[in-house]
């Protein structure tokens, strides 16, 4: 699986709202909230081409990603992936990539799942622990994970 991550513009709005709505509809039906004019609307109220990117493995777009970075940590602000291309291990390998550069820069993640999403547990197997809940989403963090330290190598005269 290639997995590249591409730029996005204002004009791809349509296209990313279509995305968002298509990897949360079932989860929204299913807490009675879904509406597309509302998802469309909340998407539009804080997109920022410059911070989003599609994500396109093998040359197809299967999703988008937008962080936000702040201060003191990375806010994961949207993670969405195609139902058909979900549980193919694609939001796994865009979460190592993520990882990395924030651990690079000991920065945490916080993200936002909403209640009642497959996200939630997503998110847990992926390191992330919960820290609130709001009356639709519950809120998570994931720490930077530390660099491993190998010890230094033991010389033939420490053993004597």
């Amino acid at each position: 699986m290639n997995i590249a991550f591409t730029d996005t513009t204002a004009s791809d709005a349509d296209t990313l709202v279509a995305i968002r709505i298509a990897a949360m509809r079932e989860s929204l039906e299913r807490i009675g909230r879904f509406d597309p004019q509302r998802a469309r609307e909340r998407f539009l109220a804080s997109f920022d081409p410059a911070l989003c990117r599609f994500i396109e493995i093998d040359g197809v777009r299967s999703g988008f990603i937008l962080i936000r970075p702040q201060a003191d940590h990375w806010l994961l602000d949207h993670l969405y992936i195609l139902p058909e291309h979900q549980g193919k291990g694609v939001g796994a390998a865009v979460l190592r990539d993520v990882f990395a550069r924030a651990d690079a820069q000991r920065l945490p993640i916080r993200v936002g799942a909403l209640r009642g999403s497959d996200s939630n547990r997503f998110y847990q197997r992926h390191g992330f622990v919960q820290t609130d809940e709001g009356e639709w989403d519950v809120y998570y963090v994931r720490q930077p994970v530390e660099p491993k330290v190998l010890p230094k190598a033991i010389t033939r005269h420490q053993l004597e």
